[in-house]
């Protein structure tokens, strides 16, 4: 982590302009041979910024209401879906994640309003952080998943703090159509195969989160096989 300078809110007339530059990111991804994309609208990011109050505090036409803090969004995916198909466009949001002093004074009403927004792009995907259990965990924060399961209606992606026995308790009750792992994806470089063998997983060292070298990246073991050392 390194110090950044205090962000100042974008002019209107530059708004359009950032519009553009997401629409030639997603052009050259395809250009470059990628599948999809994934727009990242959680974590503090600039997406993230205009859906919540908490940071939003403009007075023209993309501050104010849910709907004025949701246009940027929507602009986004309307410059970028006609590029793709929204089949291959997945969004991220994380609308109660704290990260950056991020808030928002009504989450619920923010997701149920963004859910049904995106619909008419048939997007492949919402994928939703939201701790169920580890650092990031709050147990006071509103439930969000459930409200976006009954507006939004493509595929479902939970994520955050979630275990093997918790992902499949949460698929097998229709909460979600897929769980993704990022922490235990990078202590485990072979997470799939753990779960399915009931094997125990590496822990994740977070002194090591955001180090900028190979330690705690790419130096966690693999299972060991019984193959290995045989002629």
């Amino acid at each position: 982590m390194a110090p950044y300078g205090t962000p100042r809110a974008l002019e209107t007339y530059e708004i359009a302009g950032i519009v553009q530059d997401f629409a030639d990111a997603s052009r050259r991804a395809k250009e470059a041979g990628f599948d999809g994309i994934e727009l990242h609208g959680a974590n503090g990011y600039l997406i993230d910024q205009f859906l919540r109050d908490g940071s939003n505090h403009r007075t023209d036409a993309y501050g104010g209401s849910i709907a004025n803090r949701t246009r940027f969004l929507l602009e986004l995916l309307d410059a970028i879906t006609p590029l793709w198909g929204g089949g291959r466009v997945g969004i991220h949001l994380s609308l109660t994640n704290p990260a950056g002093g991020m808030s928002d004074s009504d989450p619920v009403a923010l997701a149920e309003y963004v859910a049904n927004a995106v619909n008419r792009f048939g997007l492949a995907y919402l994928f939703l952080v939201e701790p169920v259990a580890g650092p990031m965990y709050n147990p006071e924060a509103p439930r969000l998943a459930p409200t976006i399961r009954a507006a939004f209606g493509g595929a479902l992606i939970l994520n955050g703090g979630y275990t093997a026995d918790v992902a499949e308790a949460t698929l097998q009750r229709g909460l979600a159509d897929a769980i993704g792992f990022g922490t235990l994806f990078l202590a485990n470089p072979d997470l799939p195969e753990r779960f399915a063998a009931g094997a125990p997983l590496n822990i994740p060292d977070r002194a090591t989160f955001y180090s900028g070298g190979e330690k705690g990246y790419t130096d966690y073991p693999a299972l060991p096989h019984a193959s290995q050392g045989a002629p």
